[in-house]
């Protein structure tokens, strides 16, 4: 397995539709390895394949249950309730945290790495992570989930970061 760089802001990977898995092969089943050790190594909760310059609909994560990394191939976000606000990350703007609202509860449904279907929901850590992985594959960041105002100073942070200034 190998580690990959994740790509940061800026880059157009971050921001494009992932596309759909239409074979779960050795290639898939190589690539989520070398995602969940990226992942690990980061370190990071959850990471999703367009984060590693790879557009597909693949994420990985692991929210420090004990149960170890899993994995959902093209997932489907079928429910979110409720709200909470918590100071949340992302490996693709390090260093950088924002409060962010979202629903507190999510649910998402996909594939594993056999084409089993697999279904999972929590609510504030394990559901933002669902949430927040799941938007990368939308091409969403975080930044995007921002209060205007909020966002615009990050822009101009990142911006001015990016030129050195």
């Amino acid at each position: 397995m190998a580690i990959f760089p994740i790509r940061t802001f800026g880059d157009p990977v971050l921001r494009s539709v992932a596309a759909e898995v239409d074979e779960i092969d050795d290639g898939i089943r190589h690539l989520v390895g070398d995602m969940i050790e990226t992942m690990y190594d980061a370190p990071g909760v959850g990471l999703a394949a367009p984060q590693i310059g790879i557009s597909k609909r693949v994420f990985v994560f692991d929210w420090a249950d004990g149960s170890g990394a899993h994995t959902l191939i093209n997932p489907v976000m079928i429910e979110t309730s409720g709200e909470w606000e918590f100071e949340e990350g992302c490996l693709s703007v390090p260093g950088r945290y924002w409060p962010i609202r979202r629903p507190a509860f999510s649910r998402v449904r996909g594939l594993d790495l056999d084409g089993n279907a697999v279904e999972y929901s929590g609510d504030e850590l394990l559901g933002r992570v669902l949430q927040h992985e799941f938007d990368h594959l939308e091409g969403m960041l975080l930044i995007e989930r921002l209060e205007r105002r909020v966002r615009k100073e990050a822009l101009r942070e990142l911006r001015d970061e990016a030129l050195g200034l």
